[in-house]
């Protein structure tokens, strides 16, 4: 499943580089590398002094010591229980949001409260192509308002800094309790469309879409029996937010697709909300359906 990555920049091959495919293969094999020597000097150094630890495996010991957190595991949605709350939702005719939280999201909630600015902005150096220039204490609250409004929430599978190890923290920060939230991979809208269910929910259904390539996507979905309601196209930031909103309640829609970055979050928050339709984080899903690397059968 991919990894959804905002503003990440592609690797090039031309002028005689590598290939982003050599890149990629890479930058795993040493993150695999640096990941495995950096748990075993960890739990070398938990070892008491004057002793060795034979034929164990940081691998090993992680997988015994973890037995006695398993009660604490929190339990994710599949694609099949999302694919069904929102097949129910327009069974019912009930709101219902599904956002998403990427590393983007997580350094714009982060900016000035649980990280200085300036790591901020050095992590996040993308975050302006996603929709958001920091600092911006409005757009925080709202991104935050929102996130504490959304019916499901994506978070990051990887445990890393900019991901989990923010994500928690954020969430303790804003006074969040992540017990009680529908919680689901933040990959959801790819895993929606891999297993079949993305589709089955759009067709024959009244379908706004949001976002930059709004127009493209139509085309796409239009091809595969989706009816389109609308399309809303740009989405210049969050200073457009109530510009979106509004137009959007314009249109009789059953569901909204929302690729606009980071300000996808409270779009999507806000038409459920405020509208009583259900609203979906579509994300980069929209590029890659768009530029032919993902396709759906044509009836």
């Amino acid at each position: 499943m991919p990894q959804e990555v905002e503003g990440s920049p592609s690797n090039q091959s031309a002028g005689g580089g590598r290939s982003e495919t050599s890149y990629a293969q890479g930058f795993d094999t040493g993150y695999r590398a640096g990941s495995t020597a950096g748990a075993e000097e960890e739990l070398a150094s938990q070892l008491p002094a004057y002793t060795v630890l034979p034929e164990v495996s940081a691998r090993d010991v992680l997988a015994a010591g973890l037995q006695g957190f398993l009660p604490r595991l929190k339990p994710l949605l599949r694609p099949d229980e999302v694919h069904h709350r929102i097949a129910r939702a327009l069974a019912e005719g009930s709101p219902l949001s599904l956002v998403r939280l990427g590393d983007g999201e997580l350094l714009a909630l982060a900016h000035d409260t649980v990280l200085p600015l300036e790591y901020a902005r050095s992590a996040g150096y993308f975050l302006a192509e996603a929709g958001m220039t920091l600092p911006d204490p409005a757009a925080r609250s709202l991104l935050a308002e929102a996130v504490r409004g959304a019916d499901i929430i994506g978070i990051p599978s990887s445990r890393l800094p900019t991901y989990q190890g923010l994500l928690f923290p954020v969430l303790r920060y804003y006074g969040m309790d992540y017990v009680p939230m529908n919680l689901t991979l933040s990959t959801i809208n790819y895993a929606l469309y891999e297993h079949g269910f993305l589709l089955s929910l759009l067709q024959h259904k009244r379908v706004l879409v949001v976002g930059n390539l709004a127009a493209e996507l139509a085309a796409v979905l239009s091809a595969c029996s989706v009816q389109i309601a609308g399309v809303i196209t740009p989405v210049k930031g969050f200073a457009d937010i109530p510009r979106v909103v509004s137009d959007a309640a314009a249109y009789s829609f059953d569901i909204a697709l929302v690729a606009s970055g980071i300000p996808a979050v409270v779009i999507c928050q806000k038409i459920a909300a405020e509208q009583g339709r259900i609203a979906i984080d579509f994300g980069h899903l929209a590029d890659k359906l768009v530029s032919g690397e993902f396709k759906w059968p044509v009836p």
